[in-house]
């Protein structure tokens, strides 16, 4: 699956630009946030030949707006849409159903497809972009991946060139402007996630983000892309960020890390190592220097090292940024009968989660005698070494937090061990495990 895939014939596009280009017609589906504001820049952009044609949502009535030209059609029947001389429709609505009835639709009829919806590529990706090449249309969907970072068309142009092994990012900016927040501030998960709610970004129900479901989806993209792997999303391990403290980012900071949701995937051999999940990271590492909603993804490959995208991840703006910039891709194509053809074989390994690193475990403990010799006798038991043990003074007794952290080995002996570990009765609450990255 990539980012843009053979190109249309030229099909009569309704007129012409005045340096001769035709012009392009586009279609949007959609009209909140993201949608107004690629409505925005298609009717503001100077010296453009992109024309939008039409505007489908429910309630129209309520949409409408007076500054969109009075030439554009207002409509909810997505027939209105498919039955036109529109050369490009843009899904910027969300959900599975109908959208993925839609886009196949309009590819079938002939028109191309830019769409914004990550849940949707990261499904059905594979499918809906080899009916566009049978139909002779592309899809592109550079937006469904950290908003207005171009991330999408540099793995898939700008680093084709090279062989990438190894992917990183931060891809969901509500995680890490809460983990920034509790960060900054010293304040609870629960606070941190109020303000975000507060602020708009994070949603009502913030499930897909706080437990990595979005971040999931963005990441199976981009291993389709840039490691042209076949992943489903569900076969990538995704761990909540609710567990964190801001005792956490005190320990974090005496080992030279600060925490954040990282999405990584990297190529070995046979095997995808994937999760989404909260990890350490140092201090020296770009990954610990992204900031509130920001996104960024590190790229790595055989030849070129490590190459890293980074800004805003969303935001109707940014998104529509990278919306736009994939109908003019389309529409560049279509005026010169580029082929996209001849991607790289796409491999089909093993996923899985058992990577090999350091790791972070912090206790809170109704403290008593015997507790570490407790916790270091089942960790040796399953063949995991100590590396240090930490703990903050001042606390209470009763809600005792300490950290030990671990040599190198599976996460695989930390999870097994940890099955162990929960059912000690000084717990009061389930171990906090984190990898060191």
């Amino acid at each position: 699956m990539t980012g843009r895939l053979n190109s249309t014939s030229d099909s009569s596009a309704g007129g012409a630009h005045k340096d001769g280009a035709k012009n392009c017609n586009v279609a949007l589906i959609g009209f909140g946030t993201v949608g107004s504001s690629v409505a925005k820049i298609l009717c503001e952009r100077a010296n453009t030949h992109l024309r939008l044609t039409h505007v489908l949502n429910r309630n129209v009535a309520r949409k409408k707006v007076d500054w969109l030209p009075s030439s554009v059609q207002w409509t909810e029947n997505i027939d209105d849409v498919l039955s036109s001389d529109v050369d490009v429709v843009v899904e910027v609505m969300g959900g599975l159903q109908p959208t993925e009835d839609w886009i196949r639709r309009a590819l079938a009829a002939g028109k191309s497809v830019v769409t914004a919806n990550k849940q949707l590529i990261a499904r059905c990706g594979p499918e809906l972009t080899g009916l566009a090449r049978r139909m002779n249309q592309q899809i592109q969907f550079g937006a469904s991946v950290a908003g207005g970072v171009p991330v999408i068309s540099g793995l898939h142009e700008g680093l084709a060139g090279d062989e990438l092994f190894k992917i990183q990012g931060i891809l969901n900016g509500t995680c890490n402007y809460i983990l920034s927040q509790i960060e900054a501030n010293g304040v609870p998960f629960a606070t941190a996630l109020r303000e975000a709610q507060k602020l708009g970004f994070a949603e009502a129900d913030p499930t897909e983000d706080i437990d990595g479901l979005d971040a999931r989806a963005k990441l199976a993209i981009l291993a389709r892309v840039g490691l042209h792997c076949n992943v489903r999303p569900e076969s990538i391990v995704a761990r909540s960020i609710s567990a964190i403290d801001s005792v956490d980012f005190e320990y974090a900071n005496q080992l030279g890390c600060t925490i954040r949701q990282i999405s990584w995937a990297e190529l070995r051999g046979d095997e995808l190592f994937a999760a989404v999940q909260p990890a350490l990271v140092e201090l020296s590492s770009p990954l610990s220097r992204v900031e509130g909603s920001r996104n960024l993804v590190m790229a790595t490959g055989t030849y070129g090292g490590e190459t890293v995208f980074g800004g805003h991840g969303a935001g109707g703006h940014p998104t529509a940024v990278a919306v736009v910039s994939d109908i003019l891709a389309i529409a560049r194509s279509r005026q010169t009968g580029t082929s996209y053809a001849g991607q790289p074989p796409e491999k089909n390994p093993t996923v899985t989660s058992d990577y090999t690193a350091k790791h972070y475990l912090r206790f809170l403990v109704k403290d008593r005698p015997g507790i570490i010799a407790s916790l270091s006798t089942i960790l040796a038991h399953c063949g995991i070494n100590i590396d240090a043990v930490v703990q903050k003074p001042g606390c209470p007794k009763s809600h005792l937090p300490f950290l030990i952290t671990l040599e190198e080995c599976k996460a695989s002996l930390v999870e097994q061990a940890l099955q162990q570990i929960d059912k000690l009765d000084f717990l009061v609450h389930p171990c906090l495990h984190l990898p060191i990255i």
